[in-house]
């Protein structure tokens, strides 16, 4: 898939983590991808096609269709705190219909860490669904 880079959002994918990120354009510090949003739009745009990337729009990762052939959201690891406060109530509706109605809680986020080695201690020691499943990367 291509984007223009003017995209709300970029999900990405974190292999140690066995799930994907997400991070939204007003969020402009440091993500576990080792990039900043700036660098990801600058990445993923003018219509290259970047495996493990994708631009979407905020709301998009609340739909069923979001990432479906990864997981979907229970892929999700890592999202910017101003973005889980956003979107929250939709998420949580989303992952209530596939059965983890805390899934928000489980979600990493800066106050957590910004590198894959900060946040996999957490997301083991809430269980995140990601963990235990097929590796993302094959």
């Amino acid at each position: 898939m291509t984007t223009c880079g003017c995209c709300e959002a970029i999900a990405a994918v974190l292999p140690q983590c066995n799930g994907i990120m997400t991070v939204n354009r007003d969020y402009t510090g440091e993500t576990p991808c080792g990039m900043k949003f700036t660098t990801l739009a600058g990445t993923i745009g003018g219509g290259l096609s970047s495996p493990g990337f994708v631009g979407h729009g905020k709301y998009n990762t609340t739909q069923r269709k979001f990432c479906k052939g990864d997981g979907g959201l229970l892929r999700l690891v890592w999202m910017p705190k101003i973005l889980k406060e956003e979107i929250g109530e939709r998420l949580k509706a989303r992952a209530t219909e596939l059965g983890v109605p805390d899934l928000l809680d489980k979600i990493a986020d800066e106050t957590v860490g910004v590198t894959e080695d900060a946040i996999l201690p957490f997301l083991q020691q809430k269980g995140h669904p990601a963990l235990s499943m097929e590796p993302i990367l094959g």
